[in-house]
């Protein structure tokens, strides 16, 4: 089973694949728990150069290309052979990331996109995809607060400008429209564990898990 975990910046993403992969463990479904860009010692090193450093650092049409050489060492080196096992993979930031920032956000053309999809990952999709929304101003916050102090501030992506960040999430919030039956939109101004629930009953009712009274 491969579950995504999308949206803009400070939305509980990967809070919420934490909460998840932790509870998943609990019943005993082997889980492999990752993140992009990274998620394979190739791939952190690129995650470095991309979430690093100014808003210019690289050209629009660079920064896809090195998410895409991110993408192909994680899926070869963690997410494929993970999902051959018949490992669950929950994954914080997939391709629809890449569509929002990189296509909304920053103006890629679609098309070359889904190009670059297929080439490096096939037909392959998530079987479910959560996309977390809520008030850019309000997210920024948050995404700003949890870096301070950090030693490497990975926040190239936060310092974009706001206009951007309203691209993305009306890119994030189309993808949601064009692929009802892989997306559940989530409200991010929920309570955490509130937001767990849900994630719950929605595998829940799509067949994913069976149990009657799952841990939270």
């Amino acid at each position: 089973m491969f579950v995504t975990f999308e949206g803009g910046e400070g939305t509980g993403k990967s809070t919420q694949a934490l909460i998840l992969a932790d509870n998943l463990k609990k019943i005993g479904i082997d889980v492999v728990l990752t993140r992009e860009p990274g998620g394979s010692p190739g791939a952190e090193l690129i995650r470095n150069l991309l979430v690093t450093g100014s808003v210019d650092r690289w050209s629009t049409m660079s920064e896809v290309l090195l998410m895409y050489a991110a993408r192909a060492d994680h899926w070869q080196n963690t997410i494929k052979p993970a999902l051959d096992a018949g490992k669950w993979v929950l994954c914080d930031r997939f391709a629809d990331s890449t569509v929002a920032y990189q296509g909304y956000g920053r103006g890629v053309n679609k098309g070359f996109l889904q190009l670059l999809y297929l080439h490096i990952v096939g037909d392959i999709e998530p079987n479910f995809t959560f996309v977390f929304d809520l008030d850019v101003s309000v997210g920024l916050k948050r995404a700003n607060s949890r870096m301070s102090g950090d030693a490497i501030v990975e926040g190239r992506f936060e310092a974009m400008d706001i206009a951007f960040h309203e691209r993305l999430r009306a890119g994030f919030l189309e993808i949601v429209k064009k692929n009802p039956k892989r997306c559940t939109l989530i409200d991010a101004n929920l309570h955490p564990r509130e937001v767990h629930r849900l994630i719950l009953r929605v595998l829940q009712e799509k067949g994913a898990l069976s149990w009657g009274n799952p841990p939270v």
